[in-house]
């Protein structure tokens, strides 16, 4: 590794916030119940970065795992509802368990469980942007989960990766460290013979070849290719992530060079369209004409009525839609102004003949240049 590159992983240990993912894996025993003693260890870690003045917002998984014992359940359930019945069992019981370990160490935590609809709705977003930092500057570590208690599949992130690197955004961290239960990104499975730890990775190119298809533990949701997506999700908007394990996060903040560093490789956008872009669930399908297709893609425009010939599922105004080629290519996503039972009297015609024939308030975009994102450029 370059001097230059030592030298940016160095600045991890000065940075002046950073978020932590721990996975379920880093904090359950082999049995799949809640280890208080790796919980602990990882909070001696925080605790220090804490001591040494840098802010921390930890999200945290575990809250399922923690309830599969007390509820005598035999494994991670599958169903919603049990899932979301042991969220809110677990969910107290880790945060009791983060509140005794911190506190022996003289902080407090707060307890922050989000749902996507938290990073795209306006209102909901400055909520939470307000509340998280009003609990940093009260010296005070934001303990974050998906609010699986309440969550249906169709508003839900998935897995604690996307939200911990949607999260990165929304508090402006200056890093992301992403704790597994590996303590690198490899050429292949770990444990598979000629497998390489892979120390850096500066662009999408550098992952071209590499195995990436393996999935997580028995306790999680995620696997490295949900990690991959959160990283992806925060180098594109400015913040270097950095992956490894729980037992390694010491010498991860440390700036050390263990584990896999990502080098950040765009700038910040805004969190609505990342959500759009990375974690949401579409609800329909607007069906465009080449030309709406060389309007949205190449001229980066609004999407209006006349250039779309079908819509395709049920959604309301405001939800997200997958733009679709005449080729059945999904080439943006976009949340639509109207719903799916007023669009297809709207298409094909033009705003002008909209507003004369049904008044004001009908000769607006279907999807506005600010509420849409690229999902494919065309070539």
């Amino acid at each position: 590794m370059t001097a230059a590159a030592l030298q940016e992983r160095s600045e991890l240990a000065s940075a002046a916030r950073i978020v932590v993912k721990v996975g379920s894996s880093s904090l359950t025993s082999p049995d799949g119940r809640l280890d208080p003693e790796r919980l602990r260890a990882l909070v001696d870690v925080l605790a220090a970065r804490r001591a040494a003045g840098g802010q921390v917002v930890l999200v945290s998984s575990g809250a399922i795992a923690a309830a599969i014992g007390p509820l005598g359940l035999a494994a991670r359930p599958r169903d919603l509802a049990t899932q979301q019945a042991a969220a809110s069992v677990g969910q107290g019981l880790l945060v009791a368990h983060y509140t005794k370990a911190f506190a022996d160490h003289g902080l407090r935590v707060g307890q922050v469980l989000l749902t996507a609809d938290d990073t795209v709705r306006r209102g909901h977003y400055r909520n939470a942007h307000r509340a998280l930092t009003r609990l940093l500057d009260l010296g005070v570590v934001p303990v974050i989960n998906e609010n699986d208690a309440v969550a249906t599949e169709e508003i839900r992130f998935g897995d604690n990766d996307r939200l911990a690197a949607l999260v990165s955004h929304m508090v402006h961290a200056d890093a992301l460290v992403l704790l597994t239960d590996v303590d690198s990104l490899y050429t292949g499975a770990p444990s598979r013979p000629g497998s390489r730890r892979i120390a850096r990775v500066d662009g999408p190119r550098d992952l071209e070849g590499i195995d990436v298809s393996r999935r997580g533990s028995a306790v999680g949701t995620g696997g490295m290719v949900t990690k991959l997506d959160s990283v992806a999700i925060a180098t594109q908007t400015g913040i270097p992530v950095v992956l490894t394990s729980a037992a390694q996060a010491a010498r991860a903040l440390a700036g050390e060079d263990v584990g896999t560093w990502f080098s950040a490789t765009g700038r910040r956008t805004s969190i609505r369209l990342l959500w759009l872009a990375h974690a949401a669930h579409t609800r329909g399908r607007l069906l465009l004409d080449e030309g709406a297709v060389r309007a949205v893609v190449d001229r980066r425009t609004s999407l209006l009525p006349a250039g779309v010939t079908g819509v395709e599922g049920e959604f309301d105004a405001g939800e997200p839609v997958d733009l679709v080629s005449p080729e059945g290519v999904v080439v943006a996503r976009g949340l639509v102004a109207f719903g799916a039972d007023e669009v297809p009297g709207l298409l094909g015609r033009s705003t002008h003949d909209l507003r004369t024939e049904l008044g004001a308030g009908y000769d607006r975009e279907l999807v506005h240049r600010d509420d849409l994102v690229l999902v494919r450029r065309r070539r």
